[in-house]
């Protein structure tokens, strides 16, 4: 297979060269090319056709966000990952981008010691993104989606109780995803959304902060010790695992700094689990977009205690990763599109709301 060609943009000598020293050194990638601005890098483009892109948030001339709106005119479908610093500014202009078209983003480190540390995460991150986002999408998908899910003939028929809870898990995309999702949540949603996406401190913040200000339903960071309350949805802290404890007659929220799952913190099976440990088969499982299996392990645990999981399809992943590897495992009650996601939580939800009504009379 030939390697995935990349141009790398970022107006730091040390930068462009350390990137490019950590890719060349995987035997899939090549940098084609390197650009110390947006718009050198634009204008090269044409000529080296290259397969992916890496974007400095922050340069002179032509910024990140201004160089990916116009590279996005041209070449919609173009893999772009941005490169960020782990700031405030940085984070919120990296949601931009985001929301913008860039398909994921990878954090620089900073401090005492960041070149070995900026060189393994090229190596840990970046590379492997790089590889999952110029992935070419599987003709027939949605065949070998539906065989998957024939597969799983004896597990739990549809009488099973409704959820009291949603639990959702996503990653490469997820921004994007969640921000389609959430805000098609009704205030009357009647049951707590926790989330996990995998992002650093900061962004988680300024990412709910987003959600809360497109949706109908209340969405915050999520904090260590509060009650969960009905209709809200609560986002996973950066670099904190998020689980669910009992107090009495009240669910709470508990935060720790375990060592990280699949690479993650947070990450998706912790949370899954707990979920699955309080609610057993009431509960609801959502898994979207995202690199990688965090939330496989979280989804067979609530699979076995009779719960409903819900994945998201490979047209619309950006990455299918996490969903995929739960539909393929024949784990997930349905496969959907993401523009239907938040319709059937809601549908599922609603026949709680109906069985309670039917309940007190």
């Amino acid at each position: 297979m030939p390697k995935l060609r990349v141009l790398v943009v970022d107006d730091a000598v040390v930068v462009r060269r350390l990137v490019s020293d950590a890719l060349n050194a995987d035997p899939d990638l090549e940098v084609c090319g390197t650009a110390s601005n947006g718009k050198l890098a634009l204008d090269l483009l044409p000529q080296l056709a290259p397969d992916a892109v890496t974007l400095d948030v922050e340069m002179p001339e032509l910024d990140g966000l201004s160089t990916l709106k116009e590279l996005r005119k041209k070449w919609p479908r173009l893999p772009v990952v941005m490169l960020s610093a782990l700031t405030e500014k940085g984070a919120s202009v990296t949601l931009d981008c985001l929301s913008a078209g860039a398909s994921g983003y990878v954090t620089k480190p900073a401090g005492a010691g960041s070149m070995s540390a900026a060189v393994d995460r090229v190596r840990s991150e970046l590379a492997p993104m790089l590889k999952a986002l110029c992935q070419k999408k599987t003709p027939g998908a949605s065949a070998a989606t539906a065989r998957a899910l024939a597969a799983r003939s004896k597990a739990p028929a549809a009488a099973r109780p409704v959820a009291e809870v949603v639990a959702i898990g996503v990653s490469t995309g997820g921004p994007n995803a969640l921000a389609e999702v959430i805000p098609a949540l009704p205030a009357t949603l009647g049951v707590p959304v926790v989330v996990v996406q995998h992002m650093p401190p900061v962004f988680t913040r300024l990412l709910a902060e987003r959600l809360a200000s497109k949706s109908a339903v209340p969405v915050s960071e999520a904090v260590d010790g509060e009650t969960l309350q009905p209709g809200h949805v609560y986002i996973a802290p950066g670099d904190f695992h998020m689980t669910l404890v009992r107090h009495g007659n009240e669910v709470r929220i508990a935060l720790n700094q375990e060592p990280p799952e699949n690479s993650c913190r947070p990450a998706v099976d912790p949370l899954f689990r707990s979920v699955s440990a309080l609610y057993g088969n009431k509960c609801l499982g959502v898994v979207l977009t995202g690199m990688g299996r965090d939330g496989l392990r979280g989804c067979e645990v609530m699979r076995e205690a009779g719960a409903q999981i819900l994945a998201q399809d490979e047209e619309t992943s950006v990455v299918w990763g996490m969903p995929g590897f739960v539909a393929k495992q024949g784990l997930a009650d349905e496969v959907l599109p993401l523009p239907r996601v938040a319709a059937e939580i809601v549908r599922r939800l609603a026949l709680r709301a109906s069985r309670l009504i039917g309940a007190k009379k």
